[in-house]
């Protein structure tokens, strides 16, 4: 195979189809119609001289081959953007970049909210791209399919071998709908955190920062009402006499001077949760990415000065 004659956007289709499995998502991912990624595809199998994608069932699975190419061709990408941004100075006010996060439905309320306004602003051909966490974070950074993930620092490995920042800290609070402790100085109990009916928001690993801390105290909590959705929690409060346990920041922010909420600190000591920041160390030198990091530590700092 000759070098010269390799298209370099070849390679980063291919990047994409590789890590989608799916012409449909690459299409998308790359912005382009999916005649033109199956064009591509059939260019790539004839390229390597392999399928690449086959069918099983339903789904299109990777040849062996193919997920042989998958980490070095991210390395060989990777290192040609590297090469292409290390000399480019990043002018946010005229940059079409499209930046991925990794974040919780609660992170992208109280910091990527303020991120938006702010690329609207300073930087308003940046593009902004909210992915939900997944058990496979690490992977997608290695994989260099986000930019950046923000998580709690207790999910994370406590080894953690890759470039990371603390951004902020936060507490927990518990919330109800206000007619259920109608008394103005009544309190939050213990009797009421063991024994009122709970409504858990579950987020995967996340789940285990508030439930986890509750069983290290002895109490065990069976859920009446589930919801995948840290923000949607508390609009499902209203006229029940469910309570939930919330990120004060977010409480504040949705419900700070709404009159159908009361919002309790906790009868018990759950602790902080600490937000960090995590990314690929290929990114360490781009201008680009440590603008977005900057723009990210200075609005953490900034929230945590108003709340």
């Amino acid at each position: 195979m000759n070098l010269r004659s390799i298209d370099l956007n070849l390679l980063v289709s291919l990047d994409a189809l590789l890590n989608e499995s799916s012409v449909s998502r690459a299409a998308e991912r790359m912005l382009v119609g999916q005649p033109a990624m199956s064009a591509t595809l059939a260019r790539l199998r004839a390229l390597f001289d392999n399928p690449l994608l086959v069918r099983v069932g339903r789904e299109l699975r990777l040849t062996p081959f193919a997920e042989a190419l998958r980490e070095p061709l991210t390395d060989v990408l990777t290192g040609i953007e590297a090469v292409v941004n290390s000399g480019v100075a990043f002018d946010p006010a005229t940059s079409s970049r499209t930046f991925t996060v990794m974040a919780s439905d609660y992170v992208a309320l109280v910091l990527l909210r303020p991120l938006m306004e702010r690329l609207r602003n300073v930087a308003p051909g940046v593009r902004l791209v909210i992915t939900p966490v997944g058990p496979d974070l690490l992977m997608q950074l290695g994989r260099s399919q986000t930019d950046a993930v923000v998580v709690p620092r207790e999910i994370l490995p406590p080894r953690l071998d890759l470039p990371h920042e603390t951004l902020f800290e936060d507490t927990f609070v518990c919330v109800t709908d206000a007619a259920v402790l109608t008394e103005p100085d009544s309190a939050f109990t213990v009797e009421d955190l063991t024994a009122m009916p709970y409504l858990q928001s579950n987020q995967g690993q996340m789940t285990t920062l508030v439930d986890g801390r509750l069983r290290a105290l002895g109490i065990q909590r069976d859920p009446e009402v589930v919801t995948t959705s840290f923000v949607m929690a508390p609009f499902l409060l209203p006229g029940t006499n469910l309570f939930t346990v919330v990120q004060r920041r977010l409480a504040l922010e949705l419900m700070g001077d709404d009159a159908r909420y009361r919002i309790f600190p906790p009868p018990v000591n759950l602790g902080v949760i600490t937000e960090t920041m995590v990314w690929s160390p290929r990114h360490g030198a781009d201008p680009g990415h440590r603008w977005l990091r900057g723009q990210l530590g200075d609005l953490a700092s900034a929230g945590e000065h108003r709340s």
